[in-house]
């Protein structure tokens, strides 16, 4: 599998007037699971749609892999990046297998028909988050939260090296929420795959990333190995909170406790 890696240098972005991102500078190392935290509207969703090359910045560069990230074309691409994104809506009465199998389509040939491989990749993904039963359903017909584990086993089924989650379990239980990020860990683990999530929740991020990114305001606010940058200081400034940061024994992970405001 190939090695996966950003550089970004001095990036900045803007919608019109509003400035999105501000002379980012960061590197995103292969093999890690990053949290991308920070207050709503910080950039961390226009942040992956730059990475994803659906975007281009104003000024700065990225780098994937040592290479510029705009002069890949868009099938060498998919076979790189696969990205689970906020909202996700189908009209079409496809069944769930049919848009699984829709992340094997950047390793098709033109006009070429799915193999025995692509779908045995797609039946995997789908058991891998516990919808292999959903294979004959519509999707039209599934809740908000059975659609987004769908998409979830689509990006899956893309066998990229990078996975970005944008919120990807936003409408989730946490144990579905758990078993997403159990798939994305094993993967970074057994086969050096990197996952980049946008992740709300202090507690879930600490248990599961290696590497912490906080933003704010555009601008990079923090970056480092989890244990490093979750830190009372770092929450405070970033979200405006007082924060205790402590190991917690039966999750074997930091957990984060924050003190309530007195009426």
């Amino acid at each position: 599998m190939a090695e996966a890696g950003y550089v970004l240098d001095r990036v900045s972005f803007a919608y019109g007037e509003k400035q999105a991102l501000d002379e980012l500078t960061l590197r995103i190392a292969p093999g890690r699971f990053y949290g991308l935290v920070g207050p709503n509207g910080c950039g961390k969703s226009t942040l992956l749609d730059l990475l994803m090359a659906n975007r281009k910045p104003d000024s700065g560069s990225i780098k994937f892999n040592d290479r510029s990230l705009f002069d890949y074309g868009r099938r060498a691409l998919a076979r790189q990046l696969a990205l689970v994104p906020q909202d996700f809506t189908i009209h079409f009465a496809f069944t769930v297998l049919e848009v699984v199998l829709m992340g094997r389509h950047p390793y098709l040939p033109r006009f070429g028909a799915v193999t025995s491989e692509d779908l045995a990749i797609a039946q995997k993904a789908m058991a891998a988050i516990g919808i292999g039963d959903f294979a004959n359903r519509y999707v039209t017909e599934l809740s908000g939260g059975e659609k987004q584990r769908v998409v979830v086993a689509r990006a899956l089924a893309q066998e990229t090296p990078v996975l970005m989650l944008d919120e990807a379990t936003s409408n989730l239980d946490v144990g579905h929420t758990m078993e997403i990020f159990n798939v994305a860990r094993k993967r970074v683990r057994e086969r050096g795959e990197t996952v980049i999530a946008v992740v709300h929740n202090l507690n879930l991020a600490a248990a599961y990333c290696d590497e912490m990114i906080f933003m704010k305001e555009g601008k990079l606010a923090a970056s480092g190995p989890t244990k490093e940058t979750l830190t009372p200081a770092v929450i405070q400034e970033v979200f405006g909170v007082e924060s205790r940061v402590s190991h917690d024994e039966f999750s074997n992970a930091l957990q984060v406790s924050f003190r309530h405001g007195s009426e």
